[in-house]
C-alpha cells in the first residue's frame, strides 16, 4: 500500500460497464508525498512523481502531479474526480476535499484539445496498426472502444462540466469496437461527428 494515499478507485473498462471475461481491474490513485521529500534538490517531479505497477495495472500520482494533469485535462487521471462511489476503496478527507472542487480543475477549451487529441491519437495508432487476427484483434476492438468512449465522455464534460463514467449504451461500444477491428477506418467518421459537434458549441 502507497502511504498518504488520498484517493484510490476502479477505473478502465471495469468502471465503464465495458469489462469482458478476460479483463484486468485497473486501478488509479492520488498520494501526497512526506514533506520532507521536498527537502533536498530532487523533490518527487517528473517521472518520480508516479508509482506505476503492472499485472493488475495500478498507478498512484503525487497531489501535486496529479493536479498538473488534471488542469490540463487528462482523460485518464480526470476520471478519478469523477467516479461512482461504490469505486473508490480509499476516499481520505482530503481526497473528499479534491472530488468536492473537481469543477476548478475543467477548463473547456483543454478538456476539449485532451479528450478529442487522445481519441486522434488513438485512431492514428488503430490506422497505423491496421488489420489483425485473434489476440491483436481484441486488442484492436479494445482500442475502437475506448476511442468511441472518449469522444463521448469527452464531449458530454466539455459541454456539461460533468463526467459520466459509466457508459449507458454497453453493446454500442463493443460493435463499434468489432468494426474497427475489421476496419479501422469505420472510426474515422465517429472522431469528425464528435469534431463538428465541439464546434458548434
Amino acid at each position: 500500500m502507497v502511504p498518504n494515499l488520498l484517493l484510490c478507485g476502479i477505473v478502465g473498462s471495469t468502471a465503464y460497464g465495458l469489462a469482458g471475461t478476460d479483463s484486468d481491474v485497473d486501478r488509479l490513485g492520488v498520494y501526497a508525498a512526506p514533506t520532507v521529500a521536498f527537502h533536498g534538490l530532487t523533490p518527487p517531479t517528473g517521472r518520480e512523481a508516479s508509482i506505476v505497477r503492472h499485472d493488475p495495472d495500478v498507478t498512484y500520482h503525487e497531489a501535486a502531479k496529479a493536479a498538473t494533469l488534471l488542469l490540463a485535462g487528462n482523460p485518464t487521471v480526470t476520471e478519478i474526480l469523477w467516479l461512482p462511489d461504490d469505486l473508490y476503496e480509499v476516499r481520505s478527507p482530503l481526497g473528499a476535499e479534491m472530488i468536492d472542487i473537481r469543477a476548478a480543475f475543467l477548463s473547456a477549451s483543454r478538456v476539449r484539445d485532451a479528450y478529442f487529441g487522445y481519441a486522434t491519437a488513438q485512431l492514428k495508432r488503430l490506422v497505423t496498426t491496421g488489420r489483425f487476427q485473434s489476440k491483436m484483434r481484441r486488442r484492436q476492438a479494445k482500442h475502437g472502444r475506448h476511442l468511441l468512449r472518449l469522444l463521448d465522455q469527452g464531449f458530454a464534460l466539455y459541454a456539461t462540466g460533468t463526467l459520466p463514467i459509466r457508459v449507458a449504451d454497453p453493446r454500442r461500444y463493443l460493435d463499434f469496437g468489432e468494426a474497427v477491428a475489421t476496419d479501422p477506418e469505420a472510426a474515422r467518421p465517429a472522431l469528425a461527428a464528435a469534431e463538428a459537434r465541439a464546434s458548434t458549441r
